[in-house]
């Protein structure tokens, strides 16, 4: 934190039930407090969400809810793709849809920047995730116009 980097991002990855099998050394509130620690230091925070592993729509919309009960600024949320035979296959392929509604379940749970999309990396637009407002406002002019 002395560093005072824009933004801090710690990657929870994945829902509460799939963390230990995603994260093998990784603790699902561990995860959350420490996020919740960096932003009590003043950082923005960033964290990031696969899909396709396994989870229920309702375990997402938990992480969403557990992200920003640590104060998280930033959210990503992606497809998972496996990257070798030794990782994890791909449970399932989102529909573009289903991100679509993530984002505006993150918006409306009100966090500053929420990307979500099928090709969508924790460094996805990074350079928009250190301004803030600037994801929110995007969002609130496109519901102007629609």
């Amino acid at each position: 934190m002395d560093a005072a980097p824009e933004v801090v991002s710690h990657n929870i990855e994945t829902t509460e039930r799939l963390t230990k099998q995603v994260r093998i050394q990784a603790k699902y509130w561990q995860s959350m407090e420490t996020l919740k620690i960096l932003k009590e230091g003043g950082m923005r925070t960033k964290s990031g969400i696969m899909l396709g592993l396994g989870e229920e729509k309702e375990e997402v919309v938990q992480t969403l809810k557990d992200l920003k009960a640590s104060n998280v600024d930033v959210v990503t949320i992606g497809q998972y793709l496996q990257p070798t035979k030794k990782h994890l296959p791909v449970a399932r392929f989102v529909h573009p849809d289903e991100f679509a509604e993530y984002r505006e379940i993150g918006y409306n749970l009100g966090f500053d920047y929420v990307e979500s999309g099928p090709l969508v990396r924790s460094s996805y637009h990074s350079e928009k995730h250190v301004i803030e407002g600037w994801g929110r406002n995007k969002w609130n002019e496109e519901k102007m116009n629609n």
